[in-house]
């Protein structure tokens, strides 16, 4: 059921209708009041409110009655409807927890679509009361072939990532540089509805604001002096499918103004030509940035913002999930290795221990390059902690600051009493492979066994 409020009989009269006729039950209210007291007895999947009553053009009912909503049913999708000229209206409205809004005059396709994508978001965010899937759960019901992690913090995002896949909704991925953004924007694609579409990938970072236009929604012959032929736009080519807009924190303000058009009423005009033409996309944006301050800054338009994270994805640093390290390491040493035609390649436990003790700045891209670049250098089959060292990507191990104590705490006897225990915590009952990771001989972990007191 979707309750439709505004103070004009018209306007939810045809809301009423196109939504009836496209399969949805409705509910009308000309009061804030109203509104409210239908909200407490009824079981709603959706509001679409006004946000000007009475007061004219302030606004002030619309945000005081959003206020109310989400302060009694916070779950519950509010879209709201504002003119064109009262966008700063609709973002405080957005900050207040409203899950979209529309903007007049609107075309029925937009608002459907947008009503669409509210249901479609909500249904897929709604809180789970069970436990988190597992990584054969998520395997066996999405495609995320080259995601590779068992971090509980990566696999809680994989499960978001796959809810929100078959939704139409915009999605907007954080993360720093080498984090994986743009393979979770194809997992993104790959597992949606628009999978058999083009998923069109654009550097936004690349393209300055004389050149976006045409980059972006193409141009016709004569449009410009070298104009010499039609030329199809970005959008075109990506039309049913996905197109991702990678480095969105680069975009120019003239550039973020007309690509805002294009969010807002998913039409655009080709350079020169008059003509509008509709785009059936969907966007999917990726920054290292944060847009938050760019805003602040005033580097970047907040509504665009808005429009952008309808859903927002943000990637850990590769040092946030060390655990996966060793995972990611093995995948990428089998896949390079077919690459060069190398089988039975493999990363002694030592050095596995040692990449998960570095800070990894460039994070995944990081080591996969490095590993690709020991395995070259070295040419051997089983690589060591020397053969990292050797290639010279980093200095010296960049061990985390929490991961040591603070100078005179412990004694080097205390730490290396601590780090045995912990290898045989990690290899209960295996011997070699403790040894192995502490870079020692059986013998000589034996006699420090002993030295210690330790009963393995």
């Amino acid at each position: 059921m979707i309750l439709v409020v505004d103070d004009d009989a018209s306007v939810t009269t045809s809301l009423a209708l196109l939504l009836k006729q496209a399969g949805y039950q409705t509910l009308c209210a000309s009061s804030p009041a109203e509104a409210l007291e239908l909200i407490g007895r009824e079981d709603l999947a959706l509001v679409i409110q006004d946000m000007n009553f009475s007061r004219e053009t302030s606004g002030e009912e619309g945000l005081e009655l959003l206020g109310k909503i989400k302060a009694g049913k916070p779950q519950l999708p509010v879209i709201l409807i504002t003119a064109w000229g009262s966008i700063g209206l609709a973002v405080k409205g957005i900050k207040a927890g409203a899950s979209d809004f529309i903007t007049k005059p609107w075309s029925n396709q937009q608002i459907l679509q947008c009503v669409a994508t509210t249901l479609e978001v909500a249904a897929a965010t709604a809180p789970r009361p069970r436990a988190a899937l597992s990584r054969n759960e998520l395997d066996a019901a999405y495609d995320f072939h080259n995601l590779i992690g068992l971090d509980p913090k990566f696999l809680r995002l994989l499960e978001m990532v796959g809810r929100v896949s078959d939704t139409d909704a915009s999605v907007l991925i954080t993360g720093e540089s080498g984090t994986g953004k743009e393979l979770v924007a194809e997992a993104i694609h790959r597992n949606s509805k628009r999978r058999n579409a083009p998923f069109l990938k654009v550097n936004l970072g690349g393209i300055s604001s004389t050149l976006f236009e045409s980059e972006m929604f193409g141009h016709v012959k004569g449009a410009y002096t070298d104009a010499h032929q039609d030329r199809k736009g970005r959008f075109e080519m990506a039309q049913g499918g996905t197109i991702f807009l990678d480095e969105i924190g680069e975009l120019e303000a003239s550039s973020q103004v007309k690509l805002l058009r294009v969010l807002q009423d998913r039409t655009y005009e080709v350079l020169g030509s008059s003509l509008p033409r509709t785009v059936d996309v969907r966007i999917i944006s990726a920054t290292n940035r944060n847009l938050a301050d760019l805003v602040e800054r005033e580097a970047f338009r907040e509504d665009l913002l808005y429009r952008l994270n309808l859903i927002a994805i943000h990637l850990p640093p590769l040092r946030e999930r060390r655990q996966d390290i060793p995972l990611l390491a093995n995948y990428f040493l089998e896949n390079i290795g077919a690459v060069y035609r190398r089988r039975d390649l493999a990363i002694s436990q030592a050095a596995l221990w040692w990449l998960q003790g570095l800070e990894w700045p460039g994070n995944i891209r990081q080591l996969k390059q490095w590993i690709e670049r020991t395995l070259l250098v070295s040419g051997k089959d089983v690589l060591e902690v020397e053969d990292f060292a050797a290639v010279g990507e980093m200095d010296l191990p960049q061990f985390r600051k929490e991961a040591l104590p603070a100078a005179g705490s412990l004694t080097l006897e205390q730490i290396e009493k601590a780090m045995i225990l912990k290898c045989l915590e990690q290899y209960p009952g295996n011997i070699s492979k403790v040894a192995e990771a502490l870079g020692l001989s059986r013998q000589a972990l034996y006699r420090r066994f002993e030295k210690y007191g330790i009963v393995p």
